[in-house]
């Protein structure tokens, strides 16, 4: 791999795939802020980064000057590859979006909950006797996984060929344009097998129910079908699998916080909002459609915008003592799951998994520690990927 220019000015020259930003951006995003709010980038074909929460959701909810048509940054963007709702602007958003919604109400994810509990437990069972696990790979990847393979009728033993496409996609593709297009291929491919087959013979699953489902009178085309199925593959799994990743990453390095979880699992509710402010998992990114002007930084046409949700969550001027963790903040709006349109539409799904996770993992494993190196991904979504922990 061709080795990247080392960063020396974040505020004109920022690269968020520099290992520094990978392993620990809140310094960074820090000097942002205070050195320059909004910061450039020539690289990646010349992007913006806005660090404060205002600056951030005003370009959220602009969607005159900023399109969601691409949504990652990546050194040579690949041909379009639509994943509605998240891929479209208005007005082709909303009914994408209305489509999807039965499905993840809060009255439908709560059904899930007993096979989320079972399936945490089945994986706390095949490593709790060893006294150590990797809790990323073992745990916290195989939740989402496994749980968006359930909702859609796929097998959940697929699961390795979902993370490829995972790091092919978020990952590999930042800088590797054929590793985005051979994804897209394969599960092109994947799917349409799924949907012709449900077609023949619909079932009580999220395939069947896109497939069968009409919208002002239409039914759903192949495409648009395959379109919102490759979103939840890869928007409702490797988010989840972070989010809960962080929240155990964030316990195993504070013994005060984990034991009061212990000791007080009134607090979950409040302690998981925290862990999505101060751990939120994704960067989105919009496309600049028409030259507009934000806290003093104009925004050129064909320039991409990282819509960085974590750094906005980071901000002191919207949440006191925002660089900590406090695990009974009473007052938390954070925008971990977005803002504006394209709020995600998952959420509650995320939140059930990443309660669950970490519940069950405490009732079973209450007290354990890190056990070497954490490594972190790269990109739109941050999470440990490898995460060794040890226990009594």
């Amino acid at each position: 791999m061709r080795a990247r220019p080392p960063v020396t000015d974040w505020a004109t020259d920022f690269d968020h795939l520099d290992p520094r930003w990978v392993t620990d951006p809140f310094p960074i995003w820090d000097e942002m802020r205070t050195a320059c709010p909004i910061a450039h980038t020539e690289r990646f074909q010349g992007v913006y980064f806005p660090s404060r929460y205002a600056d951030v959701r005003a370009v959220a909810y602009d969607t005159d000057h900023f399109s969601s048509r691409r949504i990652i940054v990546r050194e040579t963007p690949p041909p379009p590859i639509p994943a509605p709702p998240i891929t479209s602007d208005p007005p082709e958003h909303r009914p994408a979006r209305m489509v999807l919604l039965p499905a993840f109400t809060p009255d439908a994810i709560k059904k899930l909950e007993p096979r989320t509990r079972a399936l945490c437990n089945e994986l706390i069972d095949k490593f709790i006797a060893r006294g150590t696990a990797d809790a990323a790979v073992e745990y916290a990847q195989e939740i989402p996984v496994r749980l968006i393979a359930h909702m859609l009728g796929l097998p959940e033993n697929d699961g390795d060929l979902y993370r490829r496409w995972i790091k092919m996609v978020l990952e590999d593709g930042i800088t590797d344009i054929n590793a985005v297009i051979q994804a897209s291929t394969e599960m092109q491919q994947y799917f349409m097998q799924h949907v012709q087959a449900r077609q023949q013979a619909p079932g009580d699953d999220l395939i069947s129910y896109l497939t069968t489902v009409e919208f002002k009178g239409q039914r759903l085309t192949p495409e648009n079908v395959i379109g919102s199925l490759r979103l939840l593959l890869i928007a409702g799994i490797d988010t989840t699998w972070s989010g809960i990743g962080s929240c155990i990453w964030h316990l195993a390095k504070t013994p005060p916080d984990r034991i009061r979880l212990v000791k007080e699992p009134d607090l979950m509710p409040l302690a998981i909002e925290e862990f999505l402010r101060a751990y939120a998992p994704v960067t989105m990114a919009r496309e600049v459609k028409q030259e507009t002007t934000i806290n003093g930084c104009t925004f050129k046409p064909g320039r991409m915008v990282l819509l960085s949700f974590p750094a906005a969550n980071r901000d002191p001027e919207m949440f006191p003592d925002a660089d900590k963790v406090v695990i009974d903040r009473k007052e938390n709006r954070h925008a971990a799951f977005g803002l504006g349109i394209h709020r995600c539409i998952g959420s509650n799904l995320a939140r059930l998994e990443m309660t669950v996770a970490v519940e069950e993992l405490l009732k079973r494993i209450p007290e354990f520690t890190l056990d070497g190196n954490v490594t972190w991904s790269e990109g739109t979504v941050r999470g440990p990927r490898k995460l060794p922990i040890r226990f009594a």
